[in-house]
């Protein structure tokens, strides 16, 4: 095992909240400053330590899957460019939900409950009575707390945060916060669907192996591996199309497929379930330097998809907040969009931006290839013949025109008119199709 490893494999078994630094971890294990930078800084990217500004470094309990709803302390540290005065234990504890105490201390009980975030000023009073229902506070204004607030904090392991925002900002800032956690969890990667149970077969394994596999496992999907132990084809039913008595004694390196696709556990969903309906592909292994960590069926990826288009969308894109300014109707391979411009579109001497109407109009041309026969479709190329100006709250219309459709290809074209219909942009996109064979 290389000095690297070994000391990965020694900070997973660090107790949960152990301040770690390069020169402990030189120190302990007998290795340079250099290595133990290099696996401490691996060990933040694989979720299992964290650094806190005016902390260190600490370990934390990996994270398998972001919370859509809730933040932790530590977070709102960074947030609101905080201070931590004391309860540095409880640094990563999740926060339920965040109380603004500008109320009266018998008002500001019915208000408070355990894993609450309270945002108070220098009111001691208020400050003690969070601690003592188990919350954690954030004094705004850049005040301190006295001596005995931090000896609470500490022991009921819940942090006391000093920031210079005044209490509107920071509820604001936190709320921007929790709306971006909720865009990115939208967002399913391959590691939050990846199946690590995987069935393979050994490169010289023969037909009938797969076969008393099949009938044994009722899976027909494997991964072929050599004596190294490294993913070499992929064999599934589609390979197996002939008769299986007369090759049982065949090695399945013969019919396996050599020229498979590989993803990493950041892969998006959405690409895999892309290339995987291109190219007709039934399984992807999942391998990350060279290391096979899952295995992903085409099952599973419309399953996620799928999964991902019935939640709720609470968390807004730029696209949502412009488009939901626009009603359309669809008809006959042509949509007629109306709606103004919004503030969001504008740019700093007070028209539309160019990148923003731009976004505008490929947006509604892509929508409108989607809803010709439902297709999916990947854009190639985007042509703006020309953009006139436009001021907020201008009343515009868009007209899209599928011009050509093929079996891989289609263009659209998409025009914009002002209110009095004067024609303002022009814009040609052209996309491939992707089929969807499942």
């Amino acid at each position: 095992m290389s000095k690297h490893q070994a000391i990965i494999n020694y900070i997973g078994t660090i107790a949960e909240g152990t301040k770690i630094s390069v020169r402990t971890i030189a120190t302990e294990l007998e290795v340079s400053e250099g290595t133990a930078y290099r696996a401490i800084k691996e060990c933040e990217n694989m979720g299992i330590v964290t650094t806190i500004p005016r902390v260190g470094t600490i370990k934390i309990d990996k994270v398998e899957k972001k919370s859509i709803e809730v933040l932790n302390y530590s977070e709102v540290l960074n947030i609101v460019d905080g201070t931590i005065l004391g309860g540095k234990n409880g640094i990563n504890k999740t926060l339920n939900k965040f109380v603004i105490a500008a109320m009266t201390y018998d008002a500001a009980k019915k208000y408070i409950s355990p894993g609450c975030l309270i945002i108070v000023g220098n009111r001691e009073d208020i400050q003690k009575l969070a601690l003592i229902n188990n919350c954690a506070v954030l004094i705004v204004g850049g005040f301190e707390c006295t001596d005995y607030i931090k000896k609470l904090a500490n022991e009921k392991q819940f942090p006391v945060i000093s920031s210079s925002y005044d209490s509107f900002t920071i509820a604001t800032m936190i709320n921007r916060a929790i709306s971006e956690s909720l865009i990115k969890k939208e967002i399913i990667l391959v590691e939050d669907i990846m199946e690590t149970k995987i069935y393979s077969m050994n490169v010289n394994d023969t037909v009938s192996k797969w076969s008393e596999l099949v009938k044994k496992t009722k899976k027909d999907k494997y991964l072929v591996m050599d004596d190294k132990g490294l993913v070499v084809g992929v064999i599934t039913q589609k390979e197996i199309n002939f008769d299986i008595e007369t090759n049982s004694d065949e090695p399945i390196s013969k019919f396996m497929n050599k020229d498979f696709m590989t993803v990493t556990s950041k892969t998006t969903v959405a690409y895999a379930a892309h290339i995987m309906g291109w190219e007709g592909i039934e399984i992807c292994p999942v391998i990350e330097n060279k290391k096979l960590l899952g295995i992903v069926d085409r099952q599973d990826v419309i399953k996620a998809l799928q999964y991902a288009l019935r939640q709720p969308q609470t968390g807004e894109t730029l696209e949502d907040m412009i488009l939901k300014n626009f009603e359309y109707e669809h008809k006959e391979g042509k949509m007629h969009f109306k709606g103004k411009i919004v503030a969001q579109m504008l740019d700093v001497i007070g028209i539309a931006s160019w990148s923003s109407l731009n976004m505008l109009l490929s947006t509604m041309g892509i929508m409108t290839l989607r809803e010709k026969n439902n297709v999916n479709v990947a854009v190639d190329s985007i042509t703006t013949y020309f953009m006139k100006p436009v001021q907020m709250d201008s009343e515009i219309e868009v007209f899209t025109t599928i011009v050509d459709m093929g079996r891989t290809f289609c263009k659209v074209e998409v025009n914009m008119f002002s209110g009095n219909e004067k024609l303002i942009s022009k814009l040609m996109l052209s996309a491939k199709i992707i089929k969807n064979k499942y």
